[in-house]
């Protein structure tokens, strides 16, 4: 067996180790802290934890309307109960496979293909979704700043980390914006960067110089030129999905307030918010799935810098990150291995692209 065929087989196992040790190294270097994290979990009112279940309906039930409303301005009417279940499916998706979310914007295309929606306006939804998400946590950095300014915990280093955030989520933003709308600059961007990737996996698979066929990706490309400037026209249009987008960040913050509200702890939640969006960020980059191991080693550390002690702070990102896990995650392995069965052709693809076996 060669060893390209080996790593082929056995990735999954070894991303699965090189997460143990990183959770290793979590551990080791809050090691002194780890009798205050254990005596801490024993105090843990276990009844308010169920408020997680109704807020993260409400996530979904957000996403869900803000899908409805994007494609709605592109003359797509979807039902609700079926972009509610592809949600489901969809955050299954982004947090096991580490792809920052590729593979999501993949596997969405596939699920869309039935509903006769082309996989380049559905991409496009997936990449307005994630801009207005980026968007509207600007609208929360700013009340978290305030918030610490408020409590007395806006330092330098938590100044310094919320201007970089909101700098790079505007500049990302417009440079996106600016790309997409020209029809030149799209074209031209995407092609190099559909060569460099074309380069790059041809260095491991010798026989496939052009993995991803630019032929395919540039009609993609401009029909996703061409339905951004249909929605640019309808900007206006874009306030409720806008609303939406907030009220799915809100719901993800008060998910880990709740948590401190479990241990007892009235917190700043400024802290929160400024801690969340730097972990997601990271999670964005990581190669571990749901970037385990790094956003919890950065939500500690962000939230120790806004004044939140690590005794504290640590044990509630591992509870709400294994909370939300088990209320997420079952649910939409179910409904993401029934739409593979029922769709076996879309399935066996999409198995070979991103190696789910």
């Amino acid at each position: 067996m060669s060893e390209h065929s080996f790593l082929k087989r056995r990735w999954k196992l070894i991303l699965n180790i090189v997460t143990v040790i990183a959770l290793v190294v979590l551990v080791y270097a809050i090691r002194e802290q780890l009798t205050d994290t254990l005596s801490n979990l024993l105090r843990v009112h276990a009844w308010m934890l169920l408020a997680l279940l109704p807020l993260q309906w409400l996530n979904y039930h957000a996403q869900t309307k803000m899908y409805q409303g994007m494609f709605a301005m592109l003359g797509n009417k979807l039902n609700y109960k079926f972009l509610f279940k592809t949600s489901l499916e969809l955050n299954f998706v982004n947090q096991v496979f580490p792809s920052g979310g590729v593979t999501g914007i993949s596997y969405f295309g596939m699920r869309l293909r039935n509903k006769e929606i082309t996989g380049g306006r559905a991409t496009l939804i997936q990449i307005i979704k994630l801009g207005l998400l980026f968007l509207s946590f600007e609208v929360l950095l700013v009340i978290g700043l305030f918030l610490l300014a408020l409590g007395g915990q806006a330092n330098d280093l938590v100044i310094l980390v919320t201007g970089s955030i909101s700098t790079l989520m505007i500049v990302g933003t417009l440079g996106f914006m600016s790309i997409i709308g020209s029809q030149k600059r799209i074209h031209t961007t995407f092609l190099y960067i559909t060569k460099t990737i074309n380069r790059l996996i041809h260095l491991v698979r010798r026989k496939h110089p052009e993995t991803i066929r630019i032929s395919r990706i540039e009609g993609t490309v401009m029909e996703l030129h061409s339905n951004y400037q249909q929605i640019r026209t309808q900007y206006k249009q874009l306030s409720w999905p806008f609303f939406w987008a907030l009220v799915v960040n809100i719901t993800e913050v008060f998910k880990i307030y709740v948590v401190y509200l479990a241990f007892g702890e009235f917190v700043n939640i400024g802290a929160v918010i400024l801690a969340y969006s730097v972990a997601n960020f990271a999670g964005l980059v990581s190669v571990m799935p749901g970037g385990v191991g790094i956003y919890e080693a950065l939500m500690t550390g962000v939230l120790a810098a806004a004044g939140i002690p690590a005794r504290l702070s640590l044990p509630v990102t591992v509870m709400y990150r294994v909370l939300s896990t088990l209320i997420q995650l079952p649910v939409g392995y179910y409904f993401y291995n029934k739409t593979l069965r029922q769709n076996k052709d879309d399935a066996a693809k999409f198995r070979e692209m991103h190696g789910d076996g």
